[in-house]
């Protein structure tokens, strides 16, 4: 993890994009890094919290000296403008110095449906997909199957 090129875990759910975002924050842990799980729904919440109490800068910084961050549900609900302003700190502020892995179910083009402005979406996709390892987990999901095989009508 010498570079800090980001990781996007692109799939529908149930497809192990948090299993293997969390193995790689485990490897991460064990090369002794500084690392940092949440899902976006709490990072926002945080971060609208700091913002209440005067304390968004401290928390902010506190999120950028991580080596890596993993953000954990990405695009998954509606999020308020000052909420994406927000992240979108977080994102930009690690840009080519330090290591994200993203999790998302959306497709990039529909992450406007989740993002209210479009300019800022577009720059959070541009930060977070350059240089960045897309891997798409595909659509079917382990859960899915598992519950599927239990009751006997599995592949």
């Amino acid at each position: 993890m010498s570079r800090s090129e980001p990781v996007i875990l692109l799939g529908e759910a149930g497809t192990g994009k948090t299993h293997l975002a969390v193995g790689l924050g485990v490897a991460a842990c064990r090369q002794r890094r500084r690392v940092r799980f949440t899902t976006a729904a709490q990072l926002v919440n945080e971060l609208i919290e700091a913002k209440n109490k005067s304390e968004l800068n401290r928390v902010t910084n506190r999120w950028t000296r991580c080596d890596l961050i993993v953000i954990d549900e990405m695009a998954y609900v509606a999020m308020p403008e000052a909420a994406a302003e927000m992240m979108f700190q977080i994102i930009a502020g690690r840009a080519e110095r330090a290591a994200v892995i993203v999790t998302t179910n959306l497709p990039f083009s529909e992450w406007t449906t989740m993002f209210p402005n479009a300019r800022l979406c577009k720059a959070m996709l541009d930060r977070l997909t350059d240089q960045a390892h897309i891997i798409e987990t595909g659509n079917e999901s382990y859960r899915f199957r598992r519950t599927l095989e239990k009751k006997g009508g599995g592949k």
